[in-house]
């Protein structure tokens, strides 16, 4: 009876579904978004997010974004009390004030990216809290909800993924968008310097040029422009980037790329000052130095950007072949689509405690927001201190309303919030390359203060942002490739 046990299996495996383990595995993945205790057997495998909270469950907080500010207050929340979920297209925090020193291989890239996980673990390990590689597209204020869709890349990804999370608290830390001013060809030709990715693209395209110009056959008209670096704004980005490309040709291109290195130039255009926020002696000291590394500084307005030059308000073109552009920043388009009230220059309108007045339970930090003009307070400007230092208020402040039974929605309307945030300006630093750099110490531009300038700046500046990088694993790979590239240079390989 041999065949007809085996006829017997057959018809039984006949009536299982094709793809069982599949299935069971997909159910599994999506089942922490089900807001039910069980999931029928004809569910659709769309999942309808996570749900409100309930009284005996901890409240939520959502946070939106994860750069300085969203980071700084996810360290800073306490995982006892709240359940704490993310929602951002990169699962990294990026060091920016070191970014410009990755372009050229003074850094690695994983030098400056703090994976979310090691800034809160909770994110990764507490049943309720959850961290979502997606961009939000609409917030609900009524009903408390945030509108997702994940983040996909390339064509043969999968289709975005659209979902909902319920919020008792949410804070709106989607950071800025770089500034083009409206001008024609700036996001198609240039680069921006805000993203590890946009280092990497910087980086390949800067060697790329190098080698394209050895070619034989590249006329001197070609090679003068493949080699030529232009950054596009005077800010401390701007000048910083300058100068680590200058520190890079004179010690590297001209070791290694001898055939060429008397056509790499850089040139940096302003429209007004560079560092128009520094003492006025540090920025002809700036100014000074670099000019002796070999930095040209252009003063004009750019009207257009073409693939392979753009051009002056004076109507001269600049030839480049590797074009930065770091001129500021303005609010993003998700930010725009908001129905919030804004402040002037088009950002969230904030108050003193860091709330969106005109809804319960928001609130909104980092280069997203700005003070209302009710309030009486200027708009602080979109730096890295500004923002670190109000998610850490905003992550005290939470952590008090649940402390006080206000964590939940709609329970912290009548809530004493006690002091308001006040901020106060530490200073501000920028390296100008050849190991010097600025230190400027005072609390505004027309207050007095200390202000440095050269190698003892220099070993500050580099002293002070070794402290501030977030985790000791990071602080390790800065001071070794510091030490790397000191004693063997840069990393020149095109990966």
């Amino acid at each position: 009876m041999f065949w007809y046990r085996n006829l017997i299996k057959l018809s039984t495996s006949a009536t299982k579904p094709k793809y069982p383990i599949t299935t069971n595995l997909l159910l599994t993945s999506l089942a922490h978004f089900s807001t039910a205790n069980q999931v029928p057997a004809a569910a659709p495998a769309q999942p309808s997010g996570l749900g409100p909270t309930k009284p005996n469950e901890k409240p939520r907080v959502v946070v939106l974004g994860s750069g300085w500010a969203g980071c700084r207050l996810m360290k800073g929340l306490d995982p006892s009390l709240y359940d704490i979920v993310c929602v951002s297209p990169r699962n990294h925090m990026v060091f920016t004030p070191l970014l410009a020193s990755t372009c050229v291989g003074t850094l690695e890239f994983r030098s400056v990216a703090e994976p979310i996980a090691r800034i809160q673990p909770s994110i990764s390990s507490a049943p309720g809290s959850y961290f979502f590689l997606a961009n939000c597209t609409g917030v609900d204020t009524e009903s408390h909800e945030v509108l997702c869709e994940t983040v996909t890349e390339g064509a043969d990804s999968l289709d975005p993924w659209k979902f909902k999370i319920s919020y008792d608290k949410l804070v709106i830390a989607s950071g800025a968008q770089a500034s083009t001013f409206g001008i024609h060809g700036v996001k198609e030709h240039a680069t921006f310097l805000r993203e590890v990715h946009h280092a990497q693209e910087i980086r390949r395209k800067l060697l790329l040029n190098l080698m394209l110009s050895d070619v034989p056959g590249i006329s001197e008209e070609e090679k003068q422009r493949l080699l030529h670096c232009v950054v596009v704004g005077g800010g401390p980005t701007g000048v910083e980037f300058s100068g680590e490309l200058s520190d890079f040709i004179r010690r590297d291109v001209h070791q290694r790329y001898t055939h060429v290195k008397d056509y790499i130039n850089v040139t940096l255009i302003e429209a007004n000052e560079i560092l128009s926020s520094f003492d006025d002696r540090l920025r002809r000291y700036a100014i000074k130095q670099l000019t002796k590394s070999g930095v040209r500084l252009v003063r004009g307005i750019v009207k257009d950007v073409k693939p392979q030059n753009l051009i002056l308000s004076d109507g001269s073109e600049v030839p480049y072949g590797l074009l930065v552009w770091s001129t500021g920043v303005g609010p993003s388009p998700f930010v725009n689509s908001l129905g919030l009230p804004k402040s002037p220059g088009g950002r969230i309108g904030i108050d003193e405690w860091l709330r969106v007045p005109s809804v319960q339970d928001v609130f909104s930090i980092g280069d997203c927001s700005g003070f209302l003009e009710g309030t009486g307070k200027p708009v602080l400007p979109a730096l890295a201190q500004v923002a670190e230092r109000q998610g850490k208020y905003l992550a005290n402040l939470l952590n008090q309303i649940s402390k006080d039974g206000g964590g939940h929605a709609n329970r912290a309307k009548d809530m004493d919030f006690g002091d308001p945030f006040e901020y106060k300006h530490l200073g501000s630093m920028a390296t100008v390359g050849r190991f010097k750099a600025l230190v400027d110490l005072r609390q505004s531009k027309e207050a007095k203060g200390i202000s440095l300038a050269g190698f003892v700046s220099w070993f500050i500046w580099r002293s002070a942002y070794l402290t501030r990088v977030v985790s000791w694993r990071n602080r390790f790979y800065v001071a070794i490739n510091w030490l790397t590239t000191f004693v063997f240079g840069r990393d020149i390989s095109r990966i």
